[in-house]
């Protein structure tokens, strides 16, 4: 088994080391039973290293189940991987097996597992340790045998740091950690990508598959692409169906391509390394709202820079050369107080706030499409509707 044979069974396009490091360290923990840890921004296709090390393992003839962590409300969470005992809350009319239970023999893919809420973390860091849980309203401790392999888009060390992540949880998953690299940092396999998915959506759609021109490829490869490989599907995909003409230039591509992404938020792009991670899903809105913050502060203070020096120059150039100043009469540029520096103030909060409540307006009310909107799980946005008391 190699790299090669892997990419060609799960149907994997792309030639970039981050990414045959990334399937080369799969490859080798697979026969294992260490647990993993796997990393990158949304949509880069975390979702597919689980099944790999799953299949290339002892236990590909187990359950393999995948949880997303996220979409989970946090009051249920404990019952859905752990399960319960008949009574133990209102509306357990039956007990009911949890996902580490169903796993016995199998692997256990956690997704968004940064999500977790800390009381959950505990349970799964014993489950990792010993193997053993506890059915919500049980006392009787059950044992499984599962390997765990989970996924996050955060950067967890950040999540720790803040106590938002057990720092022992987050040492015992990573035994192996696996990053898989961003779009924009495998710039050889998107114009690959781009053809795979045009041929792709050419036979589904019985149509002939779109190209691009010269100027167009260009476009493709210079574009930060922040949804990834999940935005690049998209983008062919729309391409392909709504297009008349097979070839796609560069002014047409555009139009696909989210401008702001382009020119109106640069300060997010420029001068950032490559491995850049989120804490959190409003990390982006942080960065944003921080150097915004400071755009103004230096454009103030230049402002009062010029404001200062206005007057004494307006001075100077309206007494003559031959005026003599009498000795009783002194000359000085009228005095004008520097003002303050005042930096904005850009309540974070009250920006979230204002976001969540215009989704839910926007979405009457549906949380779940509001999270979409939002582009946050549907049991973070429960969190935060109950941390500003948004529920009437």
């Amino acid at each position: 088994m190699d790299v090669q044979t892997i990419k060609q069974r799960f149907d994997i396009i792309g030639n970039a080391a981050g990414l045959n490091r990334a399937l080369d360290i799969a490859r080798q923990v697979a026969p294992t039973d260490l647990s993993v840890l796997i990393t990158g921004e949304s949509g880069v296709g975390k979702e597919v290293f689980p099944q790999i090390i799953h299949q290339y393992s002892s236990r590909k003839h187990g359950s393999y189940i995948a949880v997303n962590c996220g979409a989970i409300p946090e009051g249920t969470i404990d019952s859905e991987l752990f399960g319960h005992e008949k009574g133990s809350f209102t509306g357990a009319h039956d007990m009911r097996k949890g996902y580490f239970e169903e796993a016995h023999k199998g692997t256990i893919f956690l997704d968004e597992v940064a999500e977790l809420p800390l009381t959950t973390q505990v349970r799964l860091l014993r489950v990792l340790e010993s193997g053993e849980f506890l059915k919500v309203g049980s006392s009787k401790v059950q044992k499984t045998d599962v390997r765990v392999v989970a996924a996050t888009n955060v950067n967890v060390m950040q999540a720790v740091q803040s106590g938002r992540f057990r720092e022992d949880l987050y040492y015992r998953l990573n035994t192996v950690p696996i990053h898989v690299p961003a779009l924009r940092d495998r710039k050889e396999d998107i114009y690959l990508l781009f053809r795979k998915f045009a041929a792709d959506f050419a036979e589904r759609y019985r149509m002939p598959a779109v190209a691009l021109a010269g100027d167009a490829q260009q476009v493709l490869l210079n574009y930060y692409w922040p949804g990834n490989v999940r935005q690049l599907k998209n983008v062919v995909e729309q391409l392909s169906v709504i297009e008349n003409s097979r070839t796609i230039a560069a002014d047409v591509l555009r139009r696909y391509l989210p401008e702001q992404e382009i020119t109106k938020l640069p300060i997010l792009y420029q001068n950032k390394p490559a491995t850049t991670d989120f804490a959190s899903e409003r990390e982006i809105l942080y960065k944003i709202l921080f150097d915004m913050r400071q755009d103004i502060t230096d454009l103030k203070r230049v402002m009062a820079a010029m404001t200062n020096a206005a007057p004494v120059m307006q001075s100077m150039a309206v007494v003559p050369d031959d005026y003599i100043i009498p000795a009783t009469e002194s000359y000085a540029a009228p005095e004008k107080s520097i003002p303050e520096e005042v930096e904005e103030t850009l309540s974070i909060q009250e920006k979230e706030e204002e976001l969540i409540r215009k989704a839910l307006e926007r979405h009457n009310g549906k949380r779940k499409l509001a999270a979409q909107d939002l582009g946050i799980s549907e049991r973070t946005l429960y969190r935060k509707i109950k941390e500003y008391r948004l529920e009437n």
